[in-house]
């Protein structure tokens, strides 16, 4: 099992109350998983996302990735996990500044010795970013931000790829590129792929569907 989210529980402090946001979730994915990730906004569905990348700690319950207890581990150790075998896609985009886009959709990849050019090529020509190369995050509308940080995590050739609404930013046509691009990653390196969405049409693409609600899955 590639990643094991074991009895998983989370709860945030409100005004001095605990609100719980996830009861006991349980789930695991496989090598060449696909997993679509739904609920109403709010229901913890992104929380989920980044305990299952070492992001943020449960209170309770277990998450192993690759067999490794990750809530064993210390923060350099969580960071060269991420570093090497999982790769995220926020709704923020989390963009580096500095960087031009060539070197943004690299990043990662060179970061893990896993930069293989012509899949940088393929993706880069696929998502339409080929004339903005060499232009800076702050010179991109929100859409071409989110396909630039969707190049990111798939030109790093991620062993688990983790995407917060990869779509939202995107029209249909570009939307049904990227996850062409994300499902394609999945069959060529065997990678796990977990995707948070509203849309029904991007659920409907991956093999498999949870939907959280009340902090349970069902």
């Amino acid at each position: 099992m590639l990643l094991e989210c074991d009895a998983v529980e989370k709860a945030f402090d409100d005004g001095g109350t605990r609100v719980p946001v996830l009861r006991g979730v349980s789930f695991g994915l496989k090598a060449g998983d696909t997993l679509a990730l739904t609920g109403e906004s709010g229901s913890g569905k992104s929380t989920l996302l980044h305990i299952a990348a070492g992001l943020e700690p449960a209170d309770a319950g277990s998450v192993r990735f690759l067999g490794r207890a990750i809530e064993g581990l210390d923060d350099r150790a969580r960071a060269e996990m991420r570093r090497r075998d999982i790769a995220l896609v926020f709704q923020q985009f989390n963009l580096i500044p500095s960087l031009s886009v060539a070197a943004n959709i690299t990043f990662h990849a060179r970061l893990a010795d896993r930069l293989d050019p012509d899949l940088t090529e393929t993706i880069i020509a696929a998502f339409g970013l080929g004339d903005q190369l060499g232009k800076y995050p702050e010179a991109l509308s929100g859409g071409q931000q989110q396909r630039v940080a969707i190049a990111r995590a798939l030109a790093a050739r991620p062993r688990l790829l983790l995407a917060d609404e990869p779509t939202g930013n995107l029209d249909e046509e570009t939307a049904d590129k990227v996850m062409a691009q994300m499902l394609a990653l999945v069959e060529r390196t065997g990678a796990a792929l977990m995707v948070v969405s509203h849309s029904q049409k991007v659920a409907a693409a991956m093999a498999r569907r949870l939907h959280l609600s009340g902090g349970r899955l069902t």
